[in-house]
């Protein structure tokens, strides 16, 4: 009679690792050593330190590393060849957020938070337990909650139309999440042939007959197209790729660069009090995604090898050798804000304190300055016209050849410009838009 496998828990794959007992990992036994050693609650890891910090007694407990880590890089045909084994896998437990599809680790203890990519209640109640690889190195949050809202509220206070409630949002700190995104680095050794053509100036001298009869010469330039072609050799270290797609990655672009020279072995401790979101672009996606990125830089380096004035790249083909990955945790702190059913986010690099994001505008506010320029423009005539109506046409003519005439226009629009600087500001401040 054949073996019957083990029962595995809900949506836990069927070639998912197992103890050798038969038996599937413990899922907290990774966290069971985050407990103060003074009271016994639970610790949260403290931004810019190496320290796990107490929010009962106070008391901070030093991160020891118990051996020194060693970035590796690994080998990326053989983890999707042995991705079967997944011997370098880890099971979590995860909330699925219905909004946006976002799938994210929570705090222990939690039941019940909102999606901070979206904003929507979390049913914490039904965590789904999903096998991903393990993250083998991360960036420690090295910017806390309080800077980084400081950082936020400057940021939104910098909006122009930005609605008031905006601004009462930047003030609710607690809305500020902190978040470690999942990214894949690749490296890969690169081999591309390419063809193409070089275009070069050259210049011929031309003889033409001006507007008044008269005959001239210039020189008119011309290009000279010859066909190229060659072989690029390029490697790659660390191409960045977001394995989310909860934020948009125009955005998450800028928040670049990253001290990835500053990368630490994964470790628990580090996550402790911050929500960490699991991969939504697997490794075989995302190294196309980078090839992506590398294809940009080697068509560059293609360009700058063909030389002459002009290039045109008709075809590269390119061999990707000794590819390797990490996957890696980044902090962000994170903001989703709802308005006028939309999602914006808000991000700020734990690291840098770099801020991008997406930002609603205020009708009424732009509506309230349009007639406020509309009036102002108003007023300028009425007020040129009725001067040159008392001056009268003869000495408006005679200020034709003065500068006074000059001035006047002059100052008119310097008057324009400090009227219109004040009137937004007074917009931008005005009671009444709260209601807005």
């Amino acid at each position: 009679m054949p073996d019957i496998p083990p029962q595995l828990p809900n949506n836990l794959p069927e070639d998912s690792p197992r103890q050798p007992n038969g038996e599937t990992p413990d899922v907290n036994a990774k966290t069971r050593n985050l407990t103060c050693k003074d009271c016994g609650a639970n610790l949260v890891y403290a931004p810019g330190t190496t320290v796990l910090k107490c929010n009962y007694c106070g008391a901070e407990n030093e991160i020891a590393e118990e051996t020194e880590t060693v970035i590796q890089e690994e080998d990326f045909y053989t983890a999707l060849k042995e991705v079967s084994t997944k011997a370098d896998m880890q099971t979590l437990q995860t909330v699925q957020c219905d909004g946006c599809g976002a799938r994210t680790t929570l705090k222990p203890n939690v039941v019940s938070d909102e999606c901070a990519f979206c904003g929507t209640p979390l049913v914490t109640s039904s965590p789904e337990t999903v096998e991903v690889f393990q993250p083998k190195s991360l960036l420690p949050f090295n910017i806390d909650q309080k800077n980084a809202s400081n950082l936020f509220k400057e940021w939104v206070s910098s909006l122009w139309f930005a609605p008031n409630d905006l601004k009462k949002r930047a003030e609710l700190t607690e809305k500020l999440k902190g978040m470690y995104i999942p990214y894949w680095t690749f490296d890969s050794q690169t081999d591309s042939r390419y063809h193409g053509m070089r275009g070069d100036y050259y210049y011929t001298t031309e003889s033409y007959t001006d507007s008044d009869g008269n005959h001239q010469t210039r020189q008119v330039r011309h290009t000279r197209w010859s066909p190229v072609s060659g072989r690029i050799d390029h490697f790659f270290d660390d191409t960045l790729v977001l394995a989310s797609h909860s934020l948009a990655r125009n955005y998450v672009d800028k928040l670049e660069p990253w001290d990835l020279e500053k990368l630490t072995g994964y470790d628990e401790r580090y996550l402790s009090g911050f929500q960490t979101e699991t991969y939504q672009v697997d490794l075989k996606n995302g190294f196309d995604i980078a090839k992506d990125k590398m294809q940009t830089q080697i068509r560059n380096l293609v360009s700058r090898d063909i030389g002459g004035d002009e290039q045109r790249i008709e075809n590269v083909q390119t061999d990707y050798n000794d590819i390797t990955f990490k996957h890696i945790l980044l902090p962000l702190w994170i903001s989703a804000y709802r308005y006028q059913d939309k999602v914006y986010r808000f991000l700020v690099n734990a690291r840098t304190g770099e801020v991008q994001g997406e930002r609603p505008y205020s009708v009424i506010k732009i509506a309230l300055a349009v007639i406020a320029v509309l009036a102002i423009i108003a007023l300028v005539f009425f007020f040129t016209s009725k001067k040159r109506r008392a001056v009268g046409f003869d000495e408006i003519e005679n200020l034709a050849y003065t500068d006074s005439y000059f001035h006047l226009f002059q100052n008119t629009f310097q008057s324009i410009s400090i009227k219109l600087e004040t009137m937004s500001q007074f917009i931008m401040q005005i009671d009444i838009l709260n209601l807005f």
